[in-house]
């Protein structure tokens, strides 16, 4: 009576399991390729540059407003407990160990994650992947390298710039509008502030970049049926860099900060 429920429970497993050892298998060897000569470098500098300095005024905008809102916020909870010195302390050490790197990654996310899946969707239902192995050119060597490579070092840089504008806009909600005095505020957050929050922020930010270039270079490079399957690798390469960013936040979080 409840073969048919078995079945399709066990399809899913099936199908599971094949796409991560799937994905598994496409990271090893996008990795493998990252520490092989010959270099791309014209391709990772353009990358990096896709990356970083054309994400920065979105990323910029999300930081500085998320900055705002958690000074704004926490005023308004502090203040029943005339805690509202400890402001600039909650600003800074949520901005470096998680909203900076988390929310820089979901809008890289968004934008690098999808324009990979897009770029390197089309070329594969074009056939220009194909044309690339006939050339004698290596499509991970050439596609999927220099990405991941981009990737791994741009988002920290990005985040750490972040982190800066984020603080920024805390001060600024905290010397306006809440009439903290602007010495004060900044000596109360720069004397908070730990190497261990900003590394830790680093460290995710290293490993969100990896999950996005990842993430937008399997769901491209496997795409398949015409637009309708670029589009559908597009959706997946967001969707799915986004949940793995989520995941992978509480297992760092978990290593740097369980005691």
């Amino acid at each position: 009576m409840n073969l048919p429920i078995l079945t399709g429970v066990g399809r899913t497993v099936l199908n599971f399991l094949q796409g991560a050892g799937s994905l598994t298998m496409f990271a090893l060897e996008g990795v493998s390729h990252c520490f092989r000569p010959p270099f791309y470098w014209r391709h990772i500098l353009r990358q990096m540059i896709e990356i970083g300095y054309y994400s920065l005024p979105v990323v910029g905008l999300t930081a500085i407003f998320t900055g705002m809102v958690l000074a704004l916020q926490s005023y308004t909870g502090f203040s029943r407990f005339a805690a509202e010195s400890a402001i600039p302390n909650v600003v800074i050490v949520s901005l470096t160990r998680e909203l900076g790197p988390v929310l820089a990654g979901l809008m890289v996310a968004g934008r690098i994650g999808a324009a990979m899946a897009a770029e390197i969707g089309t070329m594969r239902v074009t056939e220009q992947i194909d044309a690339l192995t006939t050339l004698a050119t290596d499509p991970f060597k050439y596609l999927v390298a220099p990405r991941l490579i981009a990737g791994t070092l741009t988002l920290p840089v990005l985040v750490l710039v972040a982190d800066i504008i984020g603080v920024m806009g805390g001060w600024i909600v905290g010397v306006a509008k809440l009439d903290f005095n602007s010495t004060a505020y900044l000596r109360n957050t720069w004397d908070f502030l730990q190497f261990e929050d900003v590394f830790s922020g680093l460290v995710k930010a290293a490993a969100f970049g990896f999950i996005i270039s990842l993430m937008g270079c399997y769901n491209g490079y496997r795409s398949k049926g015409g637009a309708q399957g670029v589009g559908q690798a597009t959706t997946n390469a967001v969707v799915s860099a986004s949940i793995l960013i989520l995941t992978f936040n509480y297992l760092i979080t978990e290593m740097f900060f369980a005691r």
